[in-house]
């Protein structure tokens, strides 16, 4: 599925306050902000609908007044975004994220999929274009994200917003409505890896699982043999997607140019998270040791 919006001018990324992780020391080949590129008109989109799954029980501990303290909640809960280049290891580290954290996971393919197959007022809009060959409009998809954000769990529990917004209007319908996240991380993958990632995996028929050539190869010549190259996978579409990739974040990343976090994604999974684990905890940290001051505060100025 995929949405569209007219090309958008979108604001220079000079002068951004972007962190860099320890993993990132100089400018990745294949960066995010290498070169400067045209904007793209197609957006494509992905994201979940409500999960039925329980809540996790982990959700409450995840901030900490101090360390040893009381478990303490943060003033809102977790409001993430994160984006990265097909084979950049986000899908996995999304898994991550919403199984320490207990965010609910939104992927506007998947979200915009459920809507559709629910016939809500919203999915019978975007299906209308769908028949006709027609991209989504940005809006649509935009009022889906903004309902699903709207919805209980999603305020309880707080969000992860996996590859949205993907054109500079639908990052500027988010902040028209004040819907802006705590952090923007970025996986940086050089586009040389991201390629090997791609073109060298392979998908069993079988069971789906899924193999790569030199990374992770099949158990045995049985397995081997019925192997197939999914149809995405080819050089040259996968050159083609990374480009849509990086036309369509050059498009949106100033809005957030304040909130960004770039992260080596071309390291062990276990370490890429542990970089992301420590900047939601001190966003955490921090969101309670100001609950912990507006609080002594009060009290203050009460008995002041």
């Amino acid at each position: 599925m995929a949405a569209s919006s007219p090309a958008t001018a979108s604001p220079p990324l000079a002068g951004s306050a972007i962190h860099r992780g320890p993993g990132i020391s100089r400018q990745l080949p294949g960066s995010l902000f290498c070169r400067p590129l045209a904007r793209s008109s197609s957006q494509t989109v992905s994201a979940p609908a409500a999960s039925t799954a329980p809540k996790p029980r982990g959700l409450l501990l995840r901030c900490r007044a101090a360390e040893g303290a009381a478990p303490a909640r943060a003033e809102a809960p977790l409001k993430v975004m994160i984006s990265g280049a097909p084979a950049s290891g986000k899908g996995t580290q999304c898994r991550m994220i919403v199984e320490k954290y207990g965010l609910v996971h939104i992927s506007t393919g998947d979200l915009l999929r459920a809507e559709v197959s629910s016939g809500t007022k919203i999915g019978k809009k975007a299906k209308e274009y769908m028949d006709n060959g027609m991209l989504v409009p940005d809006q649509v998809v935009t009022d889906m994200v903004v309902s699903r954000l709207s919805q209980p769990d999603v305020q309880e529990r707080g969000w992860l917003l996996d590859g949205y917004p993907r054109s500079y209007a639908q990052a500027q319908s988010l902040e028209s409505m004040k819907i802006r996240p705590d952090i923007f991380i970025v996986l940086e993958v050089p586009d040389d890896n991201l390629i090997d990632r791609c073109v060298g995996r392979r998908l069993d028929p079988v069971t789906g699982k899924i193999y790569h050539v030199k990374n992770f190869p099949p158990e045995n010549e049985e397995i081997s043999t019925r192997l197939i190259t999914r149809s995405d996978d080819t050089f040259e579409k996968v050159k083609s997607r990374l480009e849509t990739y990086k036309q369509n974040s050059e498009a949106v990343l100033p809005t957030y140019s304040d909130l960004l976090n770039q992260i080596d994604g071309n390291r062990p999974v276990e370490v890429v998270f542990q970089e992301i684990e420590s900047l939601l905890q001190k966003i955490c940290t921090n969101a309670s040791e100001d609950k912990l001051a507006k609080t002594n505060g009060q009290r203050i100025k009460v008995h002041g």
